[in-house]
């Protein structure tokens, strides 16, 4: 087998890729770099789930066919898949958030088993679809807060309605496997990520995006969990790793499976030490001292340790992560300086896009 270890830009030119949840944090940096890469890009999701938004920020919507709807429609969906007819698809829309499923679990469900459902039922329509990723969580395997790495095959239950709803999402997209794609010419692979931080993530209940709304607002940053240790990654390792696995994947399906993707051990980082490590690069790239405060809200039950064991996508791809935590928290100041400062926020993605993948 050809191994391949980084995002193939020229693979992608003038391939049909159908992405769900493009308006979305990750969405949006992945369209980014679709559009850039010459693919003819379908978008499938609901409005931007922020104000501010970084799906329009980008630059990338006149350059790619982008359709507004929910995951949980069918019917509308099926009309997408009929006329984009996509080779490659990307399902990354869901309902993200942990402690936003604890007050709305029923929709969380809907969205990201259902969801998963009706982006799988689609495929199982469309005969032009070769390739499948089915972007997850690091938080789809049941948590024994154990000191070293989960691996691809542990078990899988997700405490939280959000986490659990992620692990359904991986057996519904087994079981379709097995059920109806093991005789057609679909590969079909899950990807599950660490904690994903970079430009552009205005979601509430996030660290990076709290520490830069109280910094801008020149406001102490209120820490939940100091104590909590997460693996924490900028959002192009993920994304690159997952049109890495499509792209391979479409060339031979031997490369289909569940990955990891994760940083190394040495970035995976207690909040308290990441929210310190922000606070530095802030003040140092904008002169503004920023402090935080350890602040306990009694909120609803979240891991304590969780970390990824990736030796299955280094093994079979050679990849290794390109940043780390401090490079990525560099490229995150970066980002928010020039967005607050009004800069060319499409010019300083790209500028790190070339940056991480040259």
């Amino acid at each position: 087998m050809v191994i391949i270890m980084k995002f193939d830009f020229d693979f992608y030119r003038n391939r049909r890729v159908l992405v769900t949840g493009h308006t979305g944090f990750k969405g949006s940096w992945m369209c980014k770099l679709l559009v850039g890469a010459g693919a003819k890009v379908t978008g499938y999701a609901l409005k931007p789930p922020t104000v501010p938004e970084l799906f329009g920020l980008t630059g990338v919507e006149e350059s790619m066919h982008s359709v507004e709807g929910d995951v949980r429609d069918l019917q509308h969906l099926r009309e997408v898949f009929e006329a984009a007819q996509p080779e490659i698809v990307i399902h990354m829309a869901a309902q993200p958030i942990v402690r936003e499923s604890y007050k709305n679990p029923v929709y969380t469900y809907e969205t990201n088993v259902m969801g998963t459902v009706n982006v799988l039922e689609c495929i199982r329509l469309t005969d032009s679809v070769k390739s499948f990723v089915n972007v997850t969580t690091d938080k789809v395997y049941r948590n024994r807060e154990w000191d070293w790495g989960y691996r691809e095959n542990e078990e899988l239950n997700g405490y939280d309605p959000y986490s659990n709803s992620k692990s359904c999402s991986e057996l519904v997209t087994s079981s379709y496997l097995n059920s109806f794609f093991k005789e057609k010419d679909v590969a079909i692979s899950t990807a599950r990520a660490g904690n994903v931080i970079g430009g552009g993530d205005f979601a509430v209940d996030r660290i990076i995006p709290d520490c830069i709304r109280a910094a801008h607002e020149k406001r102490d940053i209120i820490v939940r969990n100091p104590y909590s240790t997460r693996p924490y990654e900028h959002v192009l390792e993920p994304v690159c790793v997952y049109l890495m696995l499509a792209a391979a994947q479409y060339q031979d399906r031997a490369f289909a499976g569940s990955y990891n993707v994760g940083p190394d051990d040495a970035d995976c980082w207690t909040t308290g030490e990441l929210v310190s490590l922000f606070c530095e690069k802030w003040n140092e790239h904008t002169g503004n001292a920023v402090s935080w405060i350890d602040q306990y809200d009694g909120g609803p039950h979240e891991a304590n340790f969780l970390k990824l064991d990736c030796s299955k996508l280094k093994k079979t791809f050679g990849w290794r992560p390109r940043w780390n935590v401090e490079t990525a928290m560099e490229k995150i100041v970066e980002w928010y300086a020039c967005y607050y400062q009004g800069g060319d926020v499409a010019a300083c993605m790209e500028r790190q896009i070339r940056e991480f993948c040259g």
